[in-house]
């Protein structure tokens, strides 16, 4: 049994590999090579292809769709130089921090924390 993440990183050091080693029958070396604007057009899609598929498609299509928007973030944050690491850093620091105040902190600028966890908030999620 695959233990939760093994794939996402098998993933990474593929794309990782791609962008070191570009191959012309790669689509993922292709995508790269598009570069974030390339790429964010292609996560934009997907995304929407997602929602769709949430709003009217059967579950086996909602997770196809939700494959493709993950690889797609992957190629994505690859072609910054942005590891999955960082982003399950940055979702260990949200969580158990009420979303709404998670949320309410990143749009009062920079340096602005969220409001300490009160005693009754239970919302161990970050949305």
């Amino acid at each position: 049994m695959r233990r939760l993440g093994e794939t996402f990183e098998s993933l990474e050091r593929v794309v990782a590999a791609r962008k070191a080693d570009p191959s012309a029958r790669s689509y993922t070396s292709r995508l790269l090579a598009g570069g974030p604007p390339a790429i964010g057009g292609k996560v934009t899609e997907e995304a929407g292809e997602l929602a769709a598929a949430a709003d009217h498609e059967t579950d086996d299509r909602v997770v196809a769709e939700a494959a493709d928007l993950l690889y797609h973030m992957i190629v994505l944050l690859a072609s910054r130089g942005v590891g999955l690491a960082r982003v399950e850093d940055e979702l260990a620091r949200r969580f158990g921090i009420s979303g709404l105040d998670e949320k309410a902190s990143r749009s009062a600028g920079p340096g602005h924390q969220a409001p300490p966890r009160g005693p009754h908030s239970t919302d161990g999620a970050t949305s």
